[in-house]
């Protein structure tokens, strides 16, 4: 493992797993509602199974909330600053995988091969009227920035998977049927998997089925 720094804050930095090149570049961004307290060790298992799977891996961490100097635009310029820092071959893809928050980031960052996004939070201001989180929305974004929320920056012009568990309580299933919903109708290439009885959590753990349709997506799209 290499860590890359892409900024002088102390959260600005990627843990690079694997050889350049293989199948492609996976870009991770973890989850955690943009809190300070959560950070990209969250995904250290799925970058294992994705190295294993001939991916190179770029592990992303970014500034949070909460303690941290991020915030909105904060945290997506760093992301975005990240994901330029990797050096990676111009033909192979980049995809990016980002769960809860990072789902949310992945698919604003721009410029990928594909989104693979897991009960991504997908508008900030409803999540803060919804009280999603709890309050992490409304510390994130103050106001209503329409480039803060993917619903409302469609079409993203890249393949997308969205994942989501029926029993997720940290993001309703309702905010990933709308994105869908909005993205295709926006002229997106979306698909969606909605996995009943399963949480919020069990779609990170590459031990646990909820991975597999991510897995068996990024086969099928960039074999």
């Amino acid at each position: 493992m290499e860590t890359l720094r892409y900024g002088s804050e102390p959260s600005q930095f990627v843990e690079l797993h694997g050889t350049p090149g293989g199948r492609g570049t996976a870009i991770l961004l973890h989850g955690g509602w943009w809190r300070a307290r959560h950070d990209l060790h969250q995904l250290d298992p799925m970058a294992a199974d994705l190295v294993a799977a001939g991916w190179y891996v770029a592990n992303v961490e970014y500034r949070r909330i909460d303690g941290d100097t991020g915030g909105w635009p904060r945290t997506l310029d760093d992301v975005r600053a990240a994901i330029a820092a990797v050096e990676r071959p111009a033909a192979l893809p980049t995809v990016a995988i980002g769960h809860s928050a990072g789902g949310h980031l992945a698919l604003l960052a721009g410029g990928l091969s594909g989104v693979v996004a897991l009960a991504p939070i997908t508008d900030v201001p409803r999540a803060r009227a919804e009280e999603l989180g709890e309050g992490a929305a409304g510390l994130f974004l103050t106001g209503d920035d329409p480039a803060a929320s993917p619903i409302r920056q469609l079409p993203i012009g890249c393949p997308q998977l969205v994942v989501q568990g029926d029993a997720d309580v940290r993001v309703p299933a309702a905010h990933s049927r709308d994105y869908v919903a909005a993205a295709k109708a926006a002229g997106d290439d979306v698909d969606y998997v909605e996995l009943p009885g399963v949480d919020h959590f069990r779609l990170i753990d590459p031990a646990d089925q909820p991975w597999q349709p991510a897995r068996e997506w990024l086969d099928r799209r960039f074999s």
